[in-house]
């Protein structure tokens, strides 16, 4: 259940975030269009580039988001995971942690999971561990108390 509450509000800010994004891309190509041509034709082109710059950098910020909603539905909120790997849950004794894209702090039901991707330096650590097991982080060892 936690896994299902915390998959759907990351998807949820995803979804904001893609459309923030289009709404930028919009916003960007209507300024490029709109740009008037100045008795200064260099400052026309120029504008015009700066614009078709922010639209790209926009769609390759969309496609990113758009990929990794992708692959985070993938995660299989039934599954009971055994070892820490993708989609798991993971409580330790500091923190609690959702293994899936790095996206910070979420709170779930008066209780904070750090969403984190196994590519972290965290991540990394805690790939393929198992209850029971204990790892070392800034200087502090850490107990997994739980993996699902």
């Amino acid at each position: 259940m936690i896994k299902e509450l915390l998959l759907q509000k990351i998807i949820t800010l995803l979804d904001q975030r893609i459309e923030l994004v289009r709404i930028a891309i919009e916003s960007a190509k209507e300024s490029r269009d709109n740009e008037t041509k100045s008795s200064v034709g260099d400052k026309y082109e120029t504008g015009r580039t700066l614009m078709q710059m922010e639209v790209e950098k926009n769609r390759i910020q969309l496609n990113k988001t758009e990929n990794l909603k992708h692959e985070l539905l993938q995660i299989d909120t039934s599954k009971k995971s055994t070892i820490v790997e993708f989609g798991s849950i993971v409580k330790t004794t500091q923190n609690n942690y959702f293994i899936s894209s790095a996206l910070g702090k979420i709170e779930i039901n008066n209780e904070i999971y750090y969403c984190i991707s196994l590519a972290s330096p965290i991540g990394k650590l805690l790939h393929t561990k198992q209850v029971g097991d204990q790892f070392s982080f800034q200087g502090k060892v850490n107990l997994i108390n739980e993996v699902y």
